[in-house]
């Protein structure tokens, strides 16, 4: 049987706008002060909610970046899946973190389907775990060259943990994120989801 409202509260958890400036303070070496957005997109993905998830660096001026889609997706009593999506053309929506309007008309059409890019994610001791299945493996493409990432994140409410990291499809060698333990979120703003 399906539970929507775990799924509800995962969605709600999700949707905000995220800071890791505690830790980044307490470890610049290790953690680059960033802001994270998950914006819930103004229509459904394939019926589901989705969310619109984008980050930036605080301290550098450069433009946002890592723009996806996270599909929530129902599958079991406290087990929901989120299927991770690219864009076709990722600069056309750049900054849609702080500029949600630039999200409106987005149809399936603009995305790409990332297989291999999905977690299941688990409800445990009041908060959600989500980790990819065994064997699964997440390709992208970036700047015309295939990219590796590993997925995973734990969400509790006003927290968001992330364990991304990118490697390297030949070595298995970790090139950037959460190296040296998760990067943790601490909300700032939650958004609105529509149900």
């Amino acid at each position: 049987m399906i539970d929507l409202a775990l799924l509800t509260t995962l969605a709600r958890w999700l949707a905000g706008k995220f800071d890791n400036q505690a830790q980044s303070f307490a470890q610049p070496a290790w953690f680059v002060h960033l802001h994270l957005w998950h914006r819930p997109l103004p229509v459904a993905i394939n019926g589901n909610i989705a969310l619109f998830a984008e980050q930036a660096s605080v301290a550098s001026k450069n433009p946002p970046y890592r723009q996806r889609i996270l599909e929530l997706q129902p599958i079991s009593s406290g087990e929901i899946r989120v299927q991770y999506w690219a864009f076709k053309e990722p600069q056309k929506f750049q900054g849609a973190g702080e500029n949600p309007e630039m999200l409106v008309g987005l149809t399936v059409d603009a995305l790409d389907d990332l297989p291999g890019c999905t977690l299941t994610a688990k409800w445990e001791q009041n908060r959600f775990i989500a980790q990819p299945k065994e064997g699964d493996l997440c390709y992208f493409q970036y700047l015309n060259q295939t990219r590796q990432v590993i997925l995973g994140f734990e969400a509790l409410e006003g927290q968001f943990k992330s364990f991304d990291r990118g490697v390297d499809p030949e070595t298995g060698k970790g090139l950037w994120g959460a190296l040296m333990g998760p990067y943790e979120f601490e909300k700032q703003q939650s958004y609105e989801i529509k149900t």
